[in-house]
C-alpha cells in the first residue's frame, strides 16, 4: 500500500492511494495538466488509475476531476448532492453515485463514507479498507463528531485536518465572517482540534499521520507538529510517522506491507 498528499491546502487537493490492484485519487482539485505531472514525478502514469473518489464540491477538491476523468476515462465516485452541487462537472462517461454514510467496493478496495460538517452539499471522509490495513481521511471538516471519531479508529494511516492555528487566525488578515466560518461547525479544524481528535484515534496499529489542509495564511508547519507531537508525547503505546501535507509539492510517498 501506498499513500500520499499530492498537493494539500487551500489552493488544491489530492491525495494518491495505491493497494495491490488499484491506484485511486481522493479528489483532484489542481488542474488534470498539473495533476499527470505531479503523479509522473511520483512515478505513477495517469493512464493506470483506476478511479476519482470526491469528498465535496468545493473547487480546490473538484477543479481537475472532470478534466482528469475525461482525459483518462476514469470512473468517479461521487455522492448525488455533490454532483448536483458542482455542475462544472459536465460530462462523465462513468458515474458510480453512493449515499452519505455507505459503503462501497471499488475494485480491491472497500470505501467506508463518514458524512462530515462542512459548509458543503454533503461532505464526506473515507475509510479505505486494503488487504494491508485501513487508511482514514477525514479533512474539511468543522468538528470531529462521534461519528467520525468511531469510523476512523483501527486505521494504519490517518489524514487529518490541521488547517489554522487559532492565535494566527484571530490575529490574522482575514475578515471576522471568514474567521467566524473557518473557526465555525461547519469550517475547519485548528490545530488543536485536529490533536484533539488524534489523541481518540491512537493505537499499537498507527503507524502514518498526514496532516493536510494547513491553511498558508493562519498556519505553520511547525506550529501543527507541535501541537500533534504534543499528544504523542503523552503516551507510549505507538510513534507514528508525521508528515506535513504542501501545496507545491507531492509529500513523501509512504509505502506500508
Amino acid at each position: 500500500m501506498r499513500v500520499c498528499l499530492i498537493a494539500s491546502g487551500s489552493k488544491g487537493n489530492a491525495i494518491y492511494l495505491e493497494s495491490r490492484e488499484s491506484r485511486v485519487l481522493i479528489d483532484a482539485g489542481l488542474s488534470a495538466t498539473e495533476l499527470s505531472q505531479r503523479l509522473r514525478r511520483m512515478g505513477v502514469e495517469p493512464e493506470t488509475l483506476d478511479a476519482i473518489l470526491v469528498s465535496h464540491e468545493h473547487g480546490d477538491h473538484m477543479r481537475g476531476v472532470g478534466p482528469l476523468s475525461r482525459r483518462y476515462r476514469l470512473p468517479v465516485h461521487i455522492n448525488p448532492e455533490t454532483r448536483q452541487a458542482f455542475p462544472a462537472l459536465g460530462t462523465i462517461s462513468t458515474i458510480e453515485e453512493f449515499d452519505a454514510g455507505a459503503s462501497f467496493c471499488c475494485r480491491d478496495l472497500w470505501v467506508e463514507t463518514i458524512p462530515l460538517t462542512h459548509d458543503a452539499a454533503q461532505p464526506v471522509g473515507y475509510v479505505i479498507k486494503t488487504r494491508e490495513g485501513k487508511v482514514g481521511i477525514a479533512t474539511d471538516l468543522g468538528i470531529g463528531t462521534r461519528l467520525v471519531r468511531e469510523r476512523l479508529k483501527g486505521c494504519r494511516v490517518l489524514v487529518l485536518e490541521a488547517n489554522h492555528d487559532e492565535i494566527l487566525l484571530r490575529d490574522g488578515p482575514y475578515p471576522w465572517p471568514l474567521k467566524q466560518r473557518i473557526r465555525g461547525n461547519h469550517g475547519h479544524l485548528s490545530n488543536g482540534a485536529c490533536a484533539e481528535l488524534l489523541a481518540d484515534l491512537l493505537w499499537d496499529g498507527l503507524e502514518v499521520v498526514f496532516l493536510a489542509h494547513l491553511s498558508e495564511t493562519n498556519n505553520r508547519a511547525e506550529l501543527a507538529l507541535s501541537e500533534v507531537q504534543r499528544v504523542l508525547d503523552g503516551q507510549n503505546f505507538c510513534h507514528p510517522q508525521l508528515i506535513v501535507g504542501r501545496q507545491d509539492v507531492p509529500s513523501l510517498c509512504v509505502a506500508l506491507t
